[in-house]
């Protein structure tokens, strides 16, 4: 994708002043900024602001579309291979697309009761997704479904009602009054209906005109019979394209006889149906109101015109319906632009103009996703390393990682992104504050699956000096083991056995008494292990046990120097036993350490008593 040629956005920060310095701190997903004061007595700062490039991915209203589409995208990844044509993942998947996800945040929003302010930022973000909704909607019948000719102006309709449901609602109101054929609003209806091809309900409404003109009887019926006879192609049935062509050629001709015969002539509602049957540029665009937009306009254009358009001819008409909708002096709007290119098949042109308009990834991310497993993306590899695919994912997932819990979903998009995906997730991973030990255990439990053992150290280390800090020794070892962190847990071996000299007594006890194969981490963290199993064989009144480990501390040379002492104490009583003393071995050995003990704590005593 070549360079964007479009200025970048101006953000307007209130409060920073001409002649003012500004401050910045970079973040992962935003940027602070701060106006500062240089004065003799240092810098002050009167405003702070946060800027996030990703404002969408803060929006509660959006959190079930990203968790809906999370779902989707994981379950295509998984189909992939298992699917031979882009048809069979269509039928898998594509239909599942964020329609219902889209109206139940619309439905969401009228719940709404908050202040008007939020309210009017709430129906923006409606108003972008059912933009979005219209753009993945074509791109579904142009790119992915690539229907025949005569088929794909089935799918066009489709498209124009499902996005054209103020008829329906309008409709509704009128059917439901007193005297619907008299309703201010019947013939707005009447007309709609035929500009969207519905003519069951055209028939249906003129019923109700005719009942009460019963002298135009004969001319209702007239135009009920035209209507009635309008070919739509079937993809089912046995007729082919040519017959179908040949039929509506056919109906054609007889609505235009019926025009020059002035059929209609004094009834000028009847006499517009008919020419808009017709597809009469004029008459259709004397209506731009109710057709709302050049394309429902190219629709209609291709109804009564051309219904055996092709996809290759889709551009040549898409081009010229937009310049004749729209006002000469009016410049076309960035969806106008967008829904240009997808007509024109330009795909990357596409996923340019909405990377461009559109404020976040979301979208370009998962239609390319799309587009590529349905094999519709040329191999255009970026100049620095990344497909298209590839580099708009790893960007969408970096603003998810940014969100306190939404970073969990952009994990899986980094998995399913070959070249880089593994680099980014490393460096993003590193980012997420560990604010409890709940979330550190889900972010260890995904670097652990991974493999991702420089990163399980870090955030093992983070976890343990915060124990450590915060004085829960337990935890603290806990951590230092879960990192194989040798050094933190001798020094954290070290802070256990100091609390027992002052306190008398161990903390954590069941996680000392469970440590298990970890105790040989390191030797202190081993003489801690021992030393309490030491402490539970006396409590248990095994005293022969008792001393034959106690003799193993002292011989081992793993206990610290300042605990000397201490075994010394643990030991005198031992030898008062009856089932010890009687064990000459164990007895001479333990006075035999005694004695030593005693002659280097006097010799160091003496020494430094010399020396000083």
């Amino acid at each position: 994708m070549e360079e964007v040629d479009v200025e970048p956005t101006i953000t307007n920060i209130p409060a920073i002043s001409d002649g003012k310095h500004m401050g910045f701190a970079w973040g992962p997903g935003d940027i602070l900024v701060y106006e500062t004061r240089y004065k003799a007595s240092g810098s002050g700062c009167s405003f702070i602001h946060e800027i996030r490039k990703d404002e969408d991915i803060y929006s509660p209203i959006l959190r079930k579309l990203f968790n809906e589409s999370h779902h989707i995208f994981v379950g295509l990844q998984t189909i992939r291979e298992d699917l031979p044509s882009k048809r069979d993942v269509n039928a898998q998947l594509v239909r599942k697309n964020p329609h219902s996800v889209f109206y139940s945040d619309i439905h969401f929003i009228t719940l709404f009761s908050g202040t008007i302010l939020t309210l009017i930022c709430f129906l923006l973000k409606v108003s972008i997704l059912l933009a979005i909704e219209l753009i993945w909607n074509l791109c579904e019948v142009l790119f992915i479904d690539a229907a025949p000719a005569g088929s794909l102006l089935l799918h066009l309709l489709d498209w124009v009602r499902l996005h054209k449901a103020d008829v329906d609602e309008k409709a509704r109101e009128v059917l439901q009054s007193e005297s619907p054929a008299e309703h201010r609003d019947y013939w707005d209806v009447v007309v709609s209906y035929v500009l969207q091809g519905r003519l069951e309900e055209v028939r249906q409404m003129l019923v109700k005109q005719a009942n009460l003109q019963p002298a135009a009887r004969s001319m209702y019926k007239q135009m009920d019979t035209l209507l009635s006879k309008m070919p739509f192609y079937n993809p089912g049935g046995t007729q082919t394209l040519t017959e179908f062509d040949v039929k509506w050629r056919h109906w054609h001709e007889e609505v235009d006889r019926c025009l020059q015969d002035n059929s209609f002539a004094s009834n000028r509602h009847l006499e517009l149906i008919c020419k808009i049957l017709l597809g009469d540029e004029d008459t259709l665009l004397d209506h731009k109101e109710l057709l709302g937009t050049w394309y429902h306009f190219l629709v209609t254009r291709l109804l009564f015109c051309h219904p055996t358009v092709k996809l290759t001819e889709l551009h040549y008409y898409a081009q010229s319906c937009m310049t004749m909708f729209l006002d000469s002096r009016s410049v076309p709007e960035p969806l106008d632009n967008i829904l240009l290119a997808a007509f024109e098949f330009d795909i990357h042109q596409v996923i340019k103009e909405c990377s461009i308009a559109l404020n976040n990834w979301w979208f370009v991310a998962h239609l390319t996703d799309l587009l590529d497993h349905c094999k519709l993306l040329q191999s255009h590899n970026l100049h620095f390393g990344s497909n298209l695919r590839e580099f708009l994912l790893l960007e969408y997932a970096s603003g998810l990682f940014t969100h306190h819990s939404l970073w969990q979903l952009a994990v899986d998009y980094f998995d399913h992104c070959p070249e880089f995906g593994r680099v980014y997730l490393e460096l993003q991973i590193e980012r997420v504050p560990l604010e409890t030990e709940r979330k550190a255990l889900k972010v260890l439990r995904v670097c652990e699956q991974r493999q991702m053992s420089e990163q399980v150290r870090s955030i093992c280390k983070i976890m343990a000096m915060r124990a450590l800090r915060n004085n829960r020794l337990g935890s603290a070892l806990s951590w230092s083991i879960r990192a194989k962190d040798a050094a933190f847990a001798t020094l954290i071996s070290e802070r256990f056995l100091q609390d027992y000299c002052a306190k008398g007594t161990f903390s954590d006890l069941d996680l000392i008494d469970n440590l298990g194969p970890a105790m040989l981490l390191s030797d202190r963290l081993t003489f801690l292990g021992k030393y309490r199993e030491f402490h539970k064989l006396y409590g248990e009144k095994r005293f022969r046990e008792a001393a034959k480990l106690l003799l193993s501390l002292m011989t081992a040379k793993i206990a610290p120097q300042s605990f000397w002492m201490t075994l010394l104490t643990d030991a005198l009583p031992l030898l008062e036993q009856k089932e010890v003393s009687h064990q000459s071995y164990l007895e001479r050995r333990v006075t035999a350490w005694c004695c030593t003990l005693f002659y280097i704590i006097f010799k160091s005593h003496y020494s430094i008593h010399c020396y000083c």
